[in-house]
């Protein structure tokens, strides 16, 4: 459960798709404007994220990995699919994104018009194929962990977009300096909002104090080194004093 619980939020703050590796920054800048939007279009990366994750994760382990295809007997072990992976990864993206753009059509056609290029430009965003690929590189051990990932991620994406499009309202009004006017405040502020996420990286990390058998033989070799050296010195004052003495 703490596992679950760490990856949770690792993944929605310190390791944002947006904030921490800028991924998907294609459409987090063009479609962050109103929040209606930037709601419509992160709640699809949600649902894309969370489906197409766990997805490649059994792609991933029964198929493409080496080894992955001893299940269909053992003169199968030897085979490695790997090179598979971008393209299986992406065609299961492309179906969920299809899919979803189906029922936002059907569903809410203001909001379809709004995203226009956007939503099936989901499948080509380098946020959801990385979702995939992190999952891949890090070698999540579980499909349960594969889908927090997935949605975690997703609401990380989510959090990104929708914050920067509050803001955008916001400044809309605001006395911005006309060279800054546009993208280049929306960066600047993306790079503070970064900063911001990054600091909490605080929570799952330190705190934890070395163990007492470590402390010590620090402490030991400390105190070995220190009777060498004090021993060394007691050497070179000996010979001094002989060669005095003669």
């Amino acid at each position: 459960m703490l596992e679950h619980i760490e990856l949770f939020f690792r993944s929605i703050f310190i390791d944002n798709m947006v904030f921490a590796v800028f991924l998907g920054m294609c459409s987090y800048l063009a479609v962050s404007k109103k929040v209606a939007t930037a709601v419509g279009l992160g709640a699809a990366v949600i649902f894309v994220l969370a489906v197409t994750v766990p997805l490649n994760w059994l792609l991933d382990q029964y198929l493409l990995r080496d080894g992955a295809l001893v299940w269909l007997g053992p003169e199968y072990a030897d085979y490695n699919l790997s090179f598979l992976s971008f393209i299986l990864f992406i065609a299961t993206i492309a179906t969920m994104v299809q899919l979803v753009e189906i029922v936002v059509e059907k569903f809410s056609p203001s909001l379809y018009n709004q995203l226009g290029i956007f939503l099936p430009l989901i499948a080509v965003n380098c946020a959801i194929l990385g979702g995939s690929l992190f999952m891949q590189s890090r070698d999540i051990q579980t499909l349960g962990l594969a889908f927090n990932y997935g949605i975690s991620s997703g609401i990380g994406w989510f959090l990104a977009i929708l914050a920067i499009a509050a803001i955008r309202e916001k400044i809309r009004y605001s006395n911005v300096p006309a060279p800054l006017r546009g993208l280049g405040i929306t960066f600047i502020i993306t790079g503070l909002m970064g900063i911001g996420f990054q600091s909490f990286g605080g929570m799952l990390t330190g705190g934890d104090e070395a163990p007492a058998e470590e402390e010590t033989t620090t402490v030991q070799k400390i105190e070995k080194e220190e009777g060498e050296i004090n021993k060394e010195i007691d050497e070179n004052e000996v010979s001094y004093n002989d060669i005095l003495n003669k």
